[in-house]
């Protein structure tokens, strides 16, 4: 093998190698982990362990086509229409590019008039590596693409894989879960037109004969695609994990137009030495790359009327609430649903974006200007995707509508969903965003989707293989965002879908904020919110504190528990405040000032998942940049050890990678502690029935 047979990504701590392969005509990976995992023999050789199968189907290929690999999972099906399938192709090495921090290598099938550009970036100063595939239709004939992934993903096991993943329903997402896979396929995927709520777009893999946390290398991967997708496991034989990924075509397959190239989403892999904790941190380093300069922005404090008030929206409730979320110490006032004309209940309404002057009698403006004179921004709820059988819209443009033509159409929560896909419904949104907040004082944006695509057609619009419906939505949904991005940069943009069902990188790049479900519980909300942090960033996950009851777990919690958990993220309220005893304001407007004295903390700082959910005691810590401070979150979710009845023992927490050495000081308790105390023993938590959370922020002395 020759030097240029070899190509070496380097991240800021770890190293990607890829090789041209001995045995055929295809990339394999024969390093991916720490710097120096490159030297020596390639972990990933199952060369020879090929009885009944190919060299291919064994190979720890980077991607590679039905044809050459028939038997174990190909990453690529195309042929002629009406022809075999199968692509058997030849390196290109004219074509290939390399750079510090990228790769192209070039895959050309002359007779089927196929190119492949297996794409590779190593993003700066995170320890990712984004793959993604280029299909170009070099032939006179167009190609019919019934499968291609974005990438394939190898992991060095000995002993089968730990898979940890992100499970769930309604109310009820980012469930962490395990399986270990020694021998067939786990496949998660979403065909939602959203990567919905049962599973996230992500997955962790670790080779099972080690611990699942602690200093166990750790790999992983999500997939940034808005809509239909699928990630798929395979533990092969000879001993091979391998990992496919990518977006799944509404139609089954889609149609390669001579000339035309299709680009596949990105796919980023990440690898940590520290466990999934320690990966936790590299996806929380590369949301803020991706949030780029707005990181630099404060993410302000935020009231939400609607579980006050749900539908019924009238300029003088809503001003109480305005009047008291100010004087607890809010930044920002939101108007859910029921702010626009003919929005009474869940019937009507959706299209008609105007201001309902029922609701608003001395106009909207007006309220606006009343909101803002108490020193608050303003903001609104918007589902720009749906729209009402009832609405003005739907009777002027019922073609704007996904149907099946013939056949009848299925209502989910009373409405009907447009297809976003159309330019001239891209152009209506956008009309109708842009008419929104220049003629209004409006700073915030809180975009839902409240239900999936049903009978997902376009009649007119040419064969179904052709349109490629999934592709167009998700393309009709990101121009939209970026098109707010670049003419409303003052508005911050909250992303929402029936919770969290639309969370993934495409839509956080282009969000400052996004919503991980409907189920503000505060036990429930707990383990939703630990399950997010793996996945995500603090400064991406906006909590709220309610009044809600348990969905799922219905123990009562206290009003410092509720704050504690809101803290976690971006801070907002949605409880009905006027509820609200004189004692429980005082309560709550302290812990509106602890949050903003340390959101920096929270929203730039490194943080370690200290224990679980389900135990009694477990917290988050969050390290400033630097290490001047450290904030500790942390919950009483369980038994208490003898109190109220007789004393007990403090809880201990233990902390994570800090300074043995440091000290550093409580201001709250004037307690002064070494970072050895810390790490062994632990932080006292005495926890009692109405004492059951608690913020505490260390100084580095």
């Amino acid at each position: 093998m020759t030097p240029h047979d070899r190509w070496i990504l380097r991240t800021e701590n770890t190293t990607y190698a890829v090789a041209l392969a001995t045995e055929g005509p295809w990339a394999e990976l024969t390093a991916w982990g720490p710097h120096g995992a490159e030297t020596g023999p390639s972990p990933l050789d199952w060369s020879g362990r090929t009885h009944f199968i190919t060299p291919a189907d064994a190979a720890p290929a980077e991607y590679i086509p039905y044809g050459l690999r028939p038997f174990t999972g190909a990453d690529l099906v195309a042929q002629r229409p009406g022809e075999e399938r199968g692509v058997w192709w030849t390196f290109s090495p004219e074509h290939t590019e390399t750079a510090d921090d990228t790769l192209r290598l070039v895959f050309d099938d002359e007779v089927l008039g196929l190119r492949v550009a297996l794409c590779y970036e190593a993003v700066p100063g995170t320890d990712v590596i984004l793959r993604w595939s280029e299909l170009t239709c070099t032939g006179e004939d167009e190609l019919r693409l019934e499968r291609f992934d974005s990438a394939a993903v190898n992991v060095p096991v000995t002993a089968g894989a730990r898979l940890t993943f992100l499970t769930g329903q309604w109310v009820q997402e980012f469930q962490r879960t395990e399986l270990e896979l020694t021998r067939g396929r786990f496949e998660m995927a979403s065909t939602q037109a959203v990567p919905g709520h049962a599973y996230a777009p992500w997955l962790a893999v670790q080779d099972a004969a080690h611990p699942a946390d602690g200093k166990t290398p750790t790999y992983g991967v999500a997939l940034e695609w808005s809509g239909n997708w699928h990630i798929t496991t395979d533990a092969e034989p000879g001993g091979a994990v391998r990992i496919r990924a990518g977006r799944l075509p509404h139609e089954g397959a889609v149609r390669l137009a001579p000339g035309a190239t299709l680009t596949t989403p990105r796919l980023a892999c990440a690898f940590s030495p520290e466990g999934i904790d320690g990966l936790a941190r590299v996806w929380h380093r590369y949301e803020r790359h991706l949030t780029g300069d707005r990181m630099n922005r404060t993410r302000k404090v935020l009231y939400n009327s609607w579980e006050a008030t749900g539908f019924d929206v009238e300029a003088g409730s809503q001003l109480e609430l305005a009047r008291i979320a100010a004087g607890l110490g809010a930044e920002l006032f939101v108007v859910d649903d029921g702010w626009f004309s003919g929005r009474h209940d869940d019937t009507g309404g959706l299209g008609d974006w105007y201001p309902d002057p029922a609701a608003f009698p001395q106009g909207f403006d007006h309220f606006i200007r009343e909101v803002r004179s108490l020193g608050m921004d303003f903001g609104i709820w918007v589902e720009p995707e749906a729209i009402s059988p009832k609405s003005a819209l739907h009777s002027e443009h019922p073609e704007w509508v996904y149907r099946v033509e013939g056949r009848p159409a299925t209502l989910v929560r009373n409405q009907l969903l447009l297809d976003l896909g159309r330019e001239d419904v891209q152009d209506f949104v956008i009309t109708t965003l842009d008419r929104l907040l220049t003629d209004h004082a409006i700073s915030y944006l809180k975009w839902d989707m409240n239900r999936p695509p049903t009978e997902r057609g376009r009649p007119g619009g040419g064969p179904v293989e052709k349109q490629d419906l999934d592709a167009a939505h998700v393309a009709g949904y990101l121009r939209v965002l970026d098109h707010l991005r670049a003419h409303h940069p003052h508005v911050t943009v909250e992303g929402c879908a029936g919770g969290g069902a639309r969370i993934e990188h495409a839509t956080i790049a282009r969000t400052d904020v996004v919503w991980p479900s409907d189920n503000t519980a505060p036990l429930d909300r707990l383990a939703i919110q630990f399950g997010y942090l793996l996945a995500h960033a603090p400064h991406t996950m906006s909590s709220w504190v309610t009044d809600a009851p348990g969905v799922f777990d219905p123990r009562p919690r206290s009003l410092g528990f509720r704050f504690v958990n809101a803290i976690a993220g971006v801070l907002g309220i949605g409880a009905d405040i006027r509820t609200w005893s004189p004692e429980q304001r005082t309560e709550a407007a302290r812990w509106i000032a602890r949050y903003k004295e340390i959101r920096d903390v929270i929203h730039h700082g490194e943080i370690h998942l200290l224990n679980t959910p389900a135990d009694a005691t477990c917290g988050i810590q969050y390290e400033e940049p630097g290490g001047g401070r450290i904030a500790v979150t942390a919950w009483n979710t369980g038994r208490l050890d003898g109190a109220p009845l007789v004393s007990g023992r403090a809880a201990r927490m233990r902390l994570r990678g800090i300074d043995p050495a440091g000290r550093y000081h409580d201001a709250a308790s004037d307690t002064e502690y070494t970072g050895a105390h810390l790490l062994h023993s632990g932080m006292p938590f005495p926890w009692t029935d109405q004492y059951d959370a608690e913020l505490t922020v260390l100084t580095r002395l």
